[in-house]
Parts: C-alpha cells; sequence; structure tokens
C-alpha cells in the first residue's frame, strides 16, 4: 500500500488532552483551590511536555504545520515551566525574578495571539481554546509583572475554563473518530483557501 493510501491516525486529540488535563491541574492551583505539588509538575512534565511534542511530530508526518508548531512549542512550554520551578530547588539556578517571569508569559501570550490568527480558519473550538489562553497568559503575565496577586487569581479560573475547552474538543475528536460522524459540535470549519495557478 502507498504511504498516501495510508489512513493515519489523527494526533490532535492526544496533543488536546495533554494541554487540557495540565493546564486545569496548573490552573486549579493558579486559582488557589489546591496547593503545588509533584502531581502538577509530573503532570506538566510528561502528559503536558512530552505527550504533547510526541503529538507534534506526528502533525509533521501528515504535513500539518499549524499541529505541529502548536503541539510542539506548547509542550516545550510545559517542559520549561517545570524547569522553571525545579531548577532552583536544585541549586542549578536562581528563582526567576517576577518581572522575568511575567516577560517569560506575556512572550507566549504574543505566540499564542499569533497562533489564534491561525485559528480563524478552524472551528469555533479552536478559537475558544486558543482565544482564552491569549488571555490568561495575559492575566498570569501582568499579574507577575504588577505583583498583583488577583489577578493571578482570576487567570486561574479562566485557565480551568481554557483547559476544559481543550478537553472538550479532544473528547469530540476522538468520538467523531470512533463512531464516524460527529458527536459534540465544534462550530463551522473555515476550510484552506485553494489558490489556482496558471
Amino acid at each position: 500500500m502507498a504511504q498516501s493510501d495510508t489512513l493515519l491516525a489523527n494526533p490532535a486529540p492526544l496533543g488536546l488532552m495533554g494541554f487540557g488535563m495540565t493546564t486545569v491541574l496548573l490552573n486549579l492551583h493558579n486559582a488557589g483551590l489546591v496547593p503545588m505539588g509533584a502531581a502538577i509538575l509530573g503532570m506538566g512534565l510528561m502528559f503536558g511536555g512530552f505527550a504533547q511534542i510526541i503529538a507534534g511530530v506526528l502533525e509533521f508526518m501528515k504535513g500539518n504545520t499549524f499541529g505541529l508548531t502548536a503541539f510542539t512549542a506548547y509542550g516545550a512550554f510545559w517542559l520549561s515551566l517545570v524547569a522553571l520551578i525545579a531548577l532552583p530547588k536544585f541549586n542549578i539556578a536562581p528563582a526567576t525574578d517576577p518581572s522575568l517571569m511575567g516577560s517569560y508569559l506575556l512572550v507566549w501570550g504574543l505566540f499564542t495571539f499569533i497562533m489564534f490568527l491561525g485559528t480563524l480558519r478552524a472551528t469555533r473550538a479552536h478559537q475558544t481554546i486558543f482565544a482564552s489562553l491569549v488571555v490568561l497568559f495575559v492575566l498570569l503575565g501582568l499579574g507577575d509583572l504588577l505583583a498583583e496577586p488577583s489577578l493571578t487569581l482570576i487567570a486561574g479560573y479562566e485557565g480551568i475554563f481554557c483547559g476544559l475547552s481543550a478537553i472538550y474538543l479532544a473528547a469530540a475528536e476522538i468520538l467523531e473518530a470512533q463512531f464516524h460522524y460527529a458527536v459534540l459540535p465544534v462550530g463551522p470549519y473555515s476550510p484552506p483557501l485553494r489558490v489556482a495557478v496558471a
């Protein structure tokens, strides 16, 4: 069977679940509902980090530039965030200054805004995930830059919504693959523009 005829599995639900479940867990902490602990760091390392990078590599094999960029980048985000928290504990590097941490989060907000623009040709579910993630990074970044804990608290609840929206889309894609029809609505999809070549 030629490779072009081979049916490849959709790696997006893996990446979305890795992102969504880890985002919910971390933002339970940001909302003040649970303490920071090994469960959050372990989730960030393995599911949010490595699993998303695997999904990104699989998206590369499918020729999906958006999926490759999103899953690999956010997998690297989670690995870097775990490193930022863990490295000072092992006296490998000093703790990150709040102003630098705020800048780190805002830079990720800028990246996410660029990715959000890409979702304007995707489903409403994709748009919801990335729009709410832009808001999350901005709230967290300003919370650190302005030393305003209330912004971090608000970000926690907003981040729980963001994570749940990613879990929803993952569930929709898993169920559609299993049942061979759309089970959960995700909003209209705008197919790529076809440019005629003379």
